[in-house]
């Protein structure tokens, strides 16, 4: 599913990534852990193309997401890709289920269709009574939650998680975790999560180990 070779990064004199290569097989949830500073984030970033190696090549499901156009990229994104960040950026103007309706909206699905998968990814994930509850009306957990549907909406390929239990309780990270599981189970999606979670890393398929710019261990 992933492929990421020879990646390299320094803004201005400070290198944050030494030649890296991270290869993740289709349907596998691989934990990313290190100490703040490693370069974690900065590869998940390179990974989900919201930035650009200074050096290196990244192909996910066999397309070199390196060689595409800034349009292409976008599209590529939108449609192959889920994010979920420790703060999970839910416009407060929005319901729950509008939030979740954004990404299929963004890829021109078509308003019934979106909405109509967005409340099943919502009932799904127990929140079926929060949909048009806005994201002030909603618990922590229930609003990363609604940030994983919003995630899931287009299908993706691949996930892409930092820190995403960062600001939870332990109960909720338990089972936001135990969900990605279930989740990969279910649908066969992969999964890259940046983690500070020893946790979290246990219920991984493999663990990599980062620091100073570099993987270490698996």
């Amino acid at each position: 599913m992933l492929q990421a070779t020879g990646i390299y990064k320094k803004y201005g004199q400070l290198e944050i990534l030494k030649g890296v290569d991270l290869h993740v097989a289709k349907a596998e949830i691989v934990t990313i852990l290190g100490a703040s500073g490693a370069g974690k984030s900065t590869l998940l970033h390179i990974v989900g193309t919201l930035d650009k190696s200074d050096a290196g090549q990244v192909v996910i499901d066999g397309i070199n997401v390196s060689a595409l156009s800034t349009a292409k990229l976008s599209a590529f994104r939108n449609q192959r890709l889920g994010f979920i960040f420790q703060f999970h950026h839910l416009l407060p103007e929005f319901t729950a289920l509008e939030n979740v309706c954004i990404p299929a909206f963004i890829a021109k699905k078509g308003k019934k269709e979106s909405e109509v998968r967005a409340l099943e990814l919502l009932e799904m994930l127990g929140l079926g009574s929060r949909a048009s509850h806005k994201p002030s009306e909603l618990s922590g957990g229930e609003q990363q939650r609604v940030a994983v549907a919003r995630a899931l909406i287009n299908n993706p390929s691949l996930i892409l998680a930092d820190e995403p239990s960062g600001n939870l309780d332990s109960e909720n990270a338990l089972s936001l975790h135990s969900l990605f599981k279930d989740l990969r189970d279910q649908f066969q999606q992969t999964f890259i999560i940046v983690t500070h979670n020893e946790e979290l890393g246990e219920m991984s398929d493999r663990k990599v180990f980062m620091k100073d710019g570099l993987i270490l261990s698996e």
